[in-house]
């Protein structure tokens, strides 16, 4: 167990390395405003090989498509939105169609605040470590119905029940009390960034984009199903931009995964319920 000091100064560097990426998102996003002014054009993110989509819900067997772009370094999620959100937002969690699978009490809905004040959470589990950073001002209604249900204790004691290891898509998925894929805490959510950054019908949509090595993101079983299934990138993967990003994993949590994905999937496929056991002991605030 981290002593407080442990703690501060991981917070310190967590801090450290936000400011880092806000600044040069900051420098992406004049980038991008300076070409638009001149090319007057909208680039396309696109990626290839096969796409493996993460679901959640009635519908939690993966498909597979294909795709014939190749993804830039610089994903669009690293770059992260390019018009920031208002102070606050307001949020709407309707009841879903299934009840919780664990008792909890619904996040607040209205002002919710966007801002970057660092949000971490120290993900304990049965192999080892995973700390988490939460995008507040990219995926705040994310960010905030996450936070309500760890701080509930919603996600202590859960099993994360499927870990992927193709090439395709490399993440372990967590945060379903049932441990099927199909549970949820009774209510469900829009999605967030990158989806919402893309104009309704829009091609691109469907288009996969790179979601990068250390991303912290939602599954779903649709548009806005969210509910408490998240899924934790360990090897660069494509996906259709359907899944909100909220946050990433610290070099610590990244060491965890990579040693959970070296024991593999049961019965030696590719997708399924991880070899070994990852079962999550409690999901605690750093700060």
């Amino acid at each position: 167990m981290p002593s407080n000091e442990q703690r501060r100064e991981a917070a310190k560097r967590k801090l450290e390395r936000q400011l880092v990426r806000r600044a040069e998102r900051a420098r992406r996003r004049k980038q991008l405003t300076i070409a638009g002014s001149i090319l007057g054009v909208v680039a396309v993110v696109a990626v290839v090989s096969v796409v493996y989509v993460v679901t959640r819900g009635d519908d939690d067997a993966s498909t597979a498509q294909e795709s014939t772009t190749s993804a830039p370094a610089d994903s669009l999620i690293a770059a992260g939105r390019s018009e920031p959100l208002p102070e606050t937002v307001n949020c709407s969690y309707p009841a879903a169609a299934q009840p919780a699978a664990k008792e909890n009490t619904p996040p607040r809905t209205d002002n919710v605040p966007t801002s970057d004040e660092p949000l971490s959470y120290s993900m304990t589990t049965t192999q080892g470590n995973i700390g988490l950073t939460l995008n507040n001002p990219e995926s705040p209604c994310t960010v905030n119905s996450f936070v309500s249900l760890a701080n509930q204790g919603y996600f202590d004691g859960t099993t994360c029940h499927r870990l992927t290891t193709g090439a395709g898509l490399q993440v372990l998925q967590c945060g379903d009390p049932t441990g099927t894929g199909s549970g949820g805490p009774g209510y469900q959510f829009a999605d967030e960034f990158p989806t919402d950054t893309f104009a309704e019908g829009d091609p691109a949509a469907q288009t996969p984009i790179a979601y990068p090595r250390g991303t912290l993101a939602m599954a779903n079983a649709g548009p806005g199903t969210n509910g408490s299934q998240f899924f934790l990138v360990y090897g660069d993967s494509e996906l259709p931009p359907a899944y909100t990003a909220f946050g990433t994993i610290d070099e610590t949590g990244l060491a965890t995964l990579d040693a959970i994905a070296a024991k593999g999937v049961q019965g030696g496929a590719s997708d399924g319920a991880p070899a070994e056991p990852v079962d999550i002991t409690n999901m605690l605030s750093d700060l």
